[in-house]
């Protein structure tokens, strides 16, 4: 089975968005990229819907319906009555009509099969067997019951969906025909997955809309109502409840919109809080027209469900009637509990996070998991890394820096654009004779050195590479660099102590100078003694004296 939310891997950009919403947490970040685990997703596309960089996409099923028309079988669509608000101005029979110009038999309405299983809820309520009452409209709520709360399962009603109503009934009259729902859900592409005798694909209104793109097809507006049936309020909030009739008076009634609600609502049915209710339960916010693949920038909760609710009419749609055992599902337990670790192994994973007291746990959530716990838990199974946690991350690059400000041997000196000390380390403070930082942190830099040249970088942008400088009041010479950096509006010194190699150097030139001093005293002696034997001799002396002059020059180059 193909997942129905994909990664593009080359778009995720390691912000862990998705983590933070997933409502189960089915997602593995590794190698800098995060991976859905399809036998953990629930399908709810809050991934989808919330990912920055478009990294998350939906599973691409036009190829297989164009392949279903293009072998001849006759394909029906059975269309969700959220299109109202997809597609605004559109009624049934128009969108029918730019179907069968897509190749398709004919097309209706999922509020059909909607209006056989309200009827069947209404069945359930009236013969009371259950005390809570769970609508199994919604595949992502019914997936999280399976795979995370499956002491919920007895309560969940085990109907058809809607959808598999419907398309199940398109069978009956043609059992020849090929079915594809149209929808703005992605959940609805594993449930036709999971059970392919009902529906062969599905698509979502963003897949159709790109069809009749595509195919230069145009939907004709109308804003007509056609007959229809109150069902078609099955997608909003509490749509369910509206489109019912009988209602016992034993039961209270309830509708829940939201991932995070419907766990709220299932942990308390659970614990037996909740009992004697019915309970709408819907994955989205605002329900189906919230959903994760309508045509749309934004939400428009309120909009859509006037043009929902506009549309629906009070009278019931005519259907075949079905038996409670044809309009049965099977919804079992799926198993993906795992073991979980240990105290010990959950502490030694959080002491590699650097959380080694209770009062270290930030639980900030940056990771995407709610506690460092639960991403501890989750290191454990291989889902998230260590390296996920901002705080630890931020510790540690801070721990790095200071350990190298610390121990180099160089001065550095950090200031503001007022020029103030921010920051100074230990060599620095060595090389102008300054026992504490606190004793010039936050003071002006005046104070300890002459301002010019911090000035002048920070008017003219221009940093100063490798300066000497004789700093004459603590007697020291430094090569000094002093850089601008505008984006942290900081001026950066880093000073390296040349003071020994200065002292060395006049050193070597004072012993150079007497040396010469020597020479000369040497050569003049020389030169007054070989006058004098030259002259008792007889002979010029010029040749002795350039040579000797020569040795000279060659005594004060060294």
């Amino acid at each position: 089975m193909i997942e129905c939310i994909q990664t593009k891997i080359s778009n995720c950009k390691n912000c862990h968005k998705c983590i933070r919403v997933c409502p189960v947490k089915a997602i593995s970040f590794n190698d800098n990229q995060a991976h859905i685990l399809s036998n953990e997703c629930v399908m709810c596309g809050r991934c989808y819907t919330v990912c920055p960089q478009g990294a998350k996409v939906i599973r691409n099923d036009l190829d297989k319906v164009k392949s279903m028309i293009n072998s001849g079988a006759a394909v029906y669509a059975s269309v969700a009555p959220s299109f109202v608000a997809d597609f605004k101005g559109v009624n049934i029979t128009s969108l029918e009509a730019a179907l069968k110009r897509l190749g398709f038999q004919g097309a209706g309405e999922t509020a059909i099969g909607a209006t056989m299983v309200k009827d069947e809820y209404e069945n359930i309520l009236r013969r009371g067997e259950q005390p809570v009452v769970i609508s199994s409209c919604c595949h992502s709520v019914n997936t999280l019951i399976q795979k995370y709360y499956p002491d919920a399962l007895p309560y969940l009603a085990k109907v058809l969906s809607p959808m598999q109503a419907h398309c199940k009934s398109i069978k009956q009259h043609n059992p020849e025909a090929k079915t594809v729902f149209i929808g703005p859900c992605i959940a609805k592409k594993g449930e036709a997955d999971s059970y392919p005798e009902y529906v062969d694909c599905v698509l979502t209104f963003i897949e159709l809309k790109r069809w009749l793109d595509e195919e230069g097809v145009k939907l004709e507006v109308t804003n007509e109502t056609d007959d229809g049936g109150r069902a078609r309020l099955f997608p909003t909030a509490g749509g369910i409840l509206r489109s019912m009739v009988t209602k016992p008076d034993s039961y209270s009634y309830m509708a829940v919109d939201g991932m995070d609600n419907c766990i709220a609502a299932l942990e308390d049915i659970i614990s037996g809080q909740i009992s004697g209710c019915f309970v709408e339960m819907s994955a989205c916010a605002g329900s189906c027209v919230g959903g994760p693949a309508m045509n749309k920038g934004k939400a428009r909760p309120i909009e859509d469900f006037m043009a929902v609710d506009k549309y629906a009419m009070d009278k019931e749609f005519e259907v075949d009637t079905m038996s409670s055992e044809q309009l049965k599902k099977d919804v079992s337990f799926i198993n993906i509990k795992r073991q979980l670790p240990g105290e010990k192994t959950i502490k030694d994973i959080l002491k590699q996070m650097g959380k080694t007291k209770p009062e270290d746990e930030l639980n900030c959530g940056s990771c995407g998991y709610n506690t460092c716990r639960e991403k501890a838990v989750a290191v454990y199974f291989g889902k998230a890394s260590i390296t996920m946690c901002l705080p630890y991350l931020i510790q540690k690059a801070e721990s790095f820096s200071d350990t190298i400000i610390k121990n180099t041997p160089n001065g550095i000196m950090v200031l503001d654009e007022d020029l103030n000390i921010q920051q100074i380390n230990a060599s620095a403070r060595k090389i102008m004779n300054i026992s504490r930082a606190q004793d010039v942190i936050g003071e002006p830099v005046v104070r300890i050195l002459d301002p010019l040249p911090y000035m002048q970088v920070l008017n003219t942008g221009l940093n100063i590479r490798n300066k000497r400088v004789y700093l004459s009041e603590y007697d020291r010479y430094v090569d000094e660099t002093v850089t601008y950096d505008r984006s942290s509006n900081i001026l950066i010194s880093i000073m390296r102590d040349v003071t020994r190699e200065e002292q060395e150097k006049e050193q070597k030139e004072k012993m150079s100078r007497n040396t010469v001093e020597i020479a000369d005293k040497v050569i003049e002696k020389q030169m007054r003694v070989v006058q004098e034997i030259a002259s008792l001799l007889g002979e010029t002396t010029a040749e002795t004296k350039i040579a000797l002059t020569k040795l000279k020059e060659s005594l004060s180059d060294e």
